[in-house]
């Protein structure tokens, strides 16, 4: 029993996982996105159907390799392939169908745990403001940075320059070119 429990532990642990992502991504974009003001109840909700989804996936496995398991019964010749289930597989399947629904099972008690869902977008918002501060990090830093304190400065250089040159000064000519044939356009109808 410890091995499928350990397998029900781990998928619920992958699940859950999976579900707070969710919820992140749509505290990030009801948040930052849409100008939105984080409201944990909303976000219950999300991770309510994050988990219903996790669910019905293990749901879905199980009854595929029950449908497998049912095959695979009686069949003894040589497989041909990775999923030509044969009868000595049967005790195996059997197991994979029990640990997906139990992950199941346990999914939906979470989905009806206010405090477990709780759990959810808490960390889902921790993860979310995490994200954020890493990037406005990362751009200050960069955005900020002074040559000397940039170790790839020298070697970036030529690129920089280069990159100046063609594209930079060329879009900068261009939209004078075109400014100054707007303006002629002006003074000649005016």
């Amino acid at each position: 029993m410890g091995r499928t429990a350990d397998a029900i532990a781990e998928g619920v642990a992958i699940a859950t996982a999976a579900a707070r992502l969710a919820v992140k991504n749509h505290i990030l974009v009801g948040t930052i996105a849409e100008g939105g003001v984080f409201d944990t109840a909303k976000y219950l909700d999300d991770a309510r159907e994050a988990l219903r989804a996790m669910a019905e996936e293990s749901e879905a496995a199980a009854e595929t390799v029950t449908a497998l398991r049912k095959r695979a019964r009686g069949r003894h010749s040589d497989p041909h392939g990775t999923h030509d289930y044969r009868d000595r597989d049967v005790r195996n399947l059997r197991r994979r169908a029990k640990q997906s629904s139990g992950v199941a099972a346990r999914l939906r008690e979470m989905m009806e745990d206010p405090e477990q869902l709780r759990v959810i977008v808490e960390e889902a918002r921790a993860a979310a403001w995490s994200d954020v501060r890493h990037n406005l990090d990362r751009r200050l830093r960069v955005e900020g940075m002074r040559p000397e304190q940039d170790p790839d400065y020298e070697r970036m250089r030529d690129a920089r320059m280069q990159a100046l040159r063609l594209v930079d000064l060329q879009a900068l000519s261009s939209a004078q070119r075109a400014k100054a044939k707007r303006q002629k356009k002006l003074a000649d109808a005016g």
